[in-house]
């Protein structure tokens, strides 16, 4: 017997503000049985951006990450706003702000969710090939990033010494890597 959805059958938001939005659920299985507190957190599109260097170095940032309480290497990341044309504008706009680099030849790699069972979006991660420097950083209020080139090798070490905490980052990484895809 094939599983079936769920219905839903009320919706109460317990909180919404711009980096959290929760709500509570009331659901039916399609047996009948009703879970009354369901908890989904809602967030926009979020994007990754595994840039190359024309010279093949790798664009990664630095910054600290105030749930774990440290200071990581990650890619390029961001979200989907509302004045962007797509998801691929999006992760083009976040690269420029965040390290100063663009240009390049850019292809949608993978998408992952972060966890179906309680969050509403999906992470899309791109890979830009080619990229050069073009600007400065045009960073938000809330961010102090510097931007690191790394050759394959050092990323790949980064990766296995567990340098690298951020899963929506390290899972496409891996697959880039286990592929074998070309710098």
């Amino acid at each position: 017997m094939p599983i079936e959805k769920w219905k839903t059958l009320s919706s109460e938001y317990i909180i919404k503000r711009p980096w959290l939005t929760a709500r509570r659920d009331t659901l039916e299985m399609p047996d009948g049985r009703t879970v009354p507190e369901f908890y989904v957190l809602e967030y926009p599109t979020w994007l990754n951006v595994i840039a190359i260097t024309k010279d093949g170095r790798f664009v990664l940032v630095e910054q600290y990450r105030h749930g774990l309480d440290i200071v990581e290497y990650e890619l390029c990341a961001g979200v989907m706003e509302e004045t962007d044309d797509s998801i691929l504008a999006a992760a083009q706009r976040e690269l420029r702000e965040e390290t100063g680099y663009g240009g390049g030849d850019w292809e949608e790699f993978m998408a992952i969710s972060a966890n179906p069972t309680s969050m509403n979006n999906l992470s899309h991660t791109f890979i830009a090939r080619g990229v050069e420097r073009i600007s400065g950083q045009h960073l938000d209020d809330s961010e102090d990033i510097s931007v690191h080139l790394f050759t394959r090798e050092e990323l790949l070490d980064l990766l296995k010494r567990g340098e690298m905490m951020q899963s929506l980052m390290v899972a496409p990484l891996w697959r880039f890597f286990y592929e074998g895809l070309v710098v």
